[in-house]
């Protein structure tokens, strides 16, 4: 009797023990909700968000686990992404802060005309632009990375775009509020829309064409949709590009064991951002070879027939440096910083 109380009394210790030890490790591992608008067959979707998140769960022993939602399969639309991940509704999204025109407008300046080079470095200082001059652009969230796509392509149904004379009448699906405003002062009709409603559109002839980057061509059927598309000559400089953020709720990122907050940390910042773009960009050339195998006619309008476009351009860029103005920021000193690190981060990056 005495044997077994003693047996009971050391179990009931040992239980007491080690039941905050067990619930500790149950409350350090953690479930994370990723959602995107990005379709699961898409690049974006394979090669960088799958790595990233397999990345963290590696990192972190296991303790952070993913449950990735490609093609907004929590529900709502691409343009709520933000506020999803905002409000707690998600934990982490990959959106383009361009969908809510207007809410960030600092960021824009990514998204003017031949201000890029290439991704992974043009990635590099936008990370760098927001920690310095706009650090406050996306503080309702905790910012895990910040990049920008490769060089913007012109797709189009059935006329073909060699100068700027050809864009007139054309009703071009534009991304951005900055693309949009391009496509405009370049003759065009631009109509904005989210990625994913772009093949319906493109089908039904609401838009006569897109411009979107080689790598998302293939996920939303722009090869088999369009037969003409209009790339930069790189010596001209890149028409546009875009802005994405992979931000994560910052009540959950908070709430995270040290840890495990640790491997976030390392797995976001600008080497993140750089890693984005370069994997992002890296995947025009497959994406460009789903044109070129259907006989599709892939243009390259040179570096000196780039010049008409740059001028009539300028206008998007003096429009936006005024916007910022009236908002209470140095429109110049923006652009200029902008400009000062795509340059700064190009010579270190290699080509």
């Amino acid at each position: 009797m005495i044997q077994r109380r003693t047996l009971l009394k050391t179990g009931a210790a040992a239980a007491a023990l080690g039941a905050p030890a067990l619930s500790s490790l149950a409350q350090q591992a953690v479930t994370l909700k990723f959602h995107t608008f990005m379709s699961p067959s898409s690049n974006v979707w394979l090669a960088m968000h799958k790595p990233w998140m397999e990345k963290v769960e590696k990192e972190s022993g296991g303790r952070i686990k993913f449950e990735g939602y490609p093609a907004m399969q929590l529900g709502g639309t691409p343009v709520q992404l933000y506020d999803q991940v905002k409000d707690g509704v998600v934990d982490v999204v990959w959106t383009l802060p361009g969908n809510t025109a207007g809410r960030f407008p600092r960021i824009e300046v990514f998204e003017l005309p031949f201000i890029m080079s290439n991704a992974e470095a043009t990635s590099k200082a936008y990370w760098e632009y927001v920690q310095t001059v706009a650090p406050d652009e996306f503080k309702d969230t905790q910012v895990l990375a910040l990049q920008v796509h490769g060089p913007g392509v012109i797709h189009t149904v059935d006329k073909p775009v060699k100068s700027i004379a050809d864009m007139r009448g054309l009703k071009l699906r534009a991304p951005t509020r900055q693309v949009t405003k391009l496509m405009g002062v370049l003759g065009a009709t631009p109509v904005g829309m989210p990625l994913p409603q772009i093949p319906d559109a493109l089908s039904k002839g609401t838009i006569n064409g897109c411009v979107i980057p080689w790598e998302v061509v293939p996920s939303v059927k722009v090869n088999e949709l369009t037969k003409f598309h209009a790339e930069f000559d790189p010596a001209g400089g890149s028409l546009y590009t875009t802005t994405f953020v992979m931000a994560m709720n910052k009540a959950k990122y908070n709430s995270l064991a040290p840890d495990l907050k640790k491997v976030i940390d390392n797995n976001s910042g600008m080497a993140t951002s750089a890693w984005l773009g370069k994997v992002q960009q890296g995947n025009d050339v497959p994406g460009r070879k789903t044109a070129s195998d259907r006989g599709n006619t892939i243009y390259t309008v040179s570096a000196a027939e780039a010049q008409d476009f740059r001028r009539k351009s300028r206008t998007v860029e003096v429009e936006w440096v005024e916007d910022m103005n009236k908002k209470g920021f140095d429109g110049k000193k923006l652009l200029d910083t902008a400009r000062s690190l795509i340059e700064k981060h190009t010579k270190t990056t290699k080509a």
